[in-house]
């Protein structure tokens, strides 16, 4: 297992909500960031591009517009086999985006995996890697909150299959090639800088634009909404910090997130009132691939890094919405 703290990170999706944020907490304490990110369409580019040029200003952080499941072309990228850690944040994302373009997610979430492990396994340093899980894996669980020894066999969409199917070739590599990995079954991430296609996103421009919010199985359900800058604590510790518990194996999942599920309702009254402005609402019955309610138990990487969320709905959305406001002046 890696001894030394790393000072070199290899990180991929760095252009993305999550990428951006992990970039600039390794680059506050001084740890090189080498970006890998291939800028696709599925949200506006220029959300990406924006979020770069924040990044290039850095001392420190290096950039390579590389498809990861290029595997030639991404391990052929300058500053890849000085790394001492990977941070693996790159992926099609979306439930139901994966209905209508599933050939993305075969390509983005599988090969691509498959080709970061590849690396991992061929690397000189032979880093850990920390890479990108989701909730989505616990598929329609009714037992709550979800724990990292729950069965995981049934997902009710292909990004959730992708990702569960991500976790099972890192454990195989574990097993196989002795390699030391993490992954993060990350719940539901909001923030300054974040994506367009999520509902704390979309609810705040359409109540400030006034226009209706589509509120999905008539606003029964719940989510464990996890602030960003929570979420950059466990991936950075997680990639950077030796575990506090000995004897770990070499292939670990642990849950992220709030420990604190919203209900849908709730959700919105916090939005109207960072907006300032009441929503109008149309409600839609459940969506495929859509599951009724998220909840993490945090307990394992609470006990092995010392992970413990602070912040509260009612505190991250209003600093979201004067993001929001800034960043796209209304």
């Amino acid at each position: 297992m890696t001894l030394s703290r790393p000072q070199h990170v290899l990180l991929t999706g760095a252009a993305g909500f999550i990428g951006f944020h992990v970039a600039n907490n390794l680059l506050d304490q001084g740890i090189r960031v080498t970006g890998v990110d291939n800028l696709n369409a599925y949200y506006p580019v220029q959300l990406k591009t924006d979020r770069l040029a924040l990044l290039a200003k850095r001392d420190g952080f290096s950039f390579h517009q590389v498809d990861i499941a290029d595997h030639d072309a991404f391990k052929a990228a300058p500053g890849i086999n000085d790394a001492d850690a990977v941070v693996h944040l790159a992926a099609q994302a979306g439930v139901r985006y994966s209905l209508e373009n599933p050939f993305a997610y075969g390509q983005s979430n599988l090969i691509g995996h498959l080709s970061v492990i590849e690396l991992v396994r061929h690397h000189p340093n032979k880093p850990r890697l920390v890479y990108a899980s989701s909730s989505s894996v616990y598929g329609a669980n009714s037992k709550a909150p979800f724990s990292e020894g729950d069965r995981v066999d049934n997902p009710v969409s292909l990004y959730a299959a992708t990702k569960r199917s991500n976790e099972m070739m890192s454990e195989s590599y574990a097993r196989l090639y002795g390699m030391e990995q993490v992954g993060l079954r990350f719940f539901t991430v909001y923030g300054p800088w974040g994506r367009p296609d999520m509902a704390y996103w979309t609810f705040t421009r359409d109540i400030i634009e006034g226009r209706p919010i589509r509120v999905f199985n008539n606003g029964h359900l719940k989510r464990d909404f996890t602030w960003i800058d929570d979420i950059v604590a466990g991936v950075v510790s997680t990639a950077l910090d030796q575990p506090k518990t000995a004897n770990l194996p070499l292939h670990r999942i642990y849950n992220i997130g709030n420990n604190r599920p919203v209900e849908l309702g709730r959700f919105i009254e916090i939005v109207e009132e960072a907006v300032g402005k009441k929503a109008e609402k149309i409600m839609e019955p459940m969506q495929p691939g859509d599951v009724h309610a998220t909840y993490a138990n945090i307990d394992a990487l609470a006990r092995d890094h010392g992970f413990a969320p602070t912040t509260k709905l009612e505190d991250g959305i209003p600093r979201f919405v004067k993001w929001y406001r800034d960043y796209t002046k209304t």
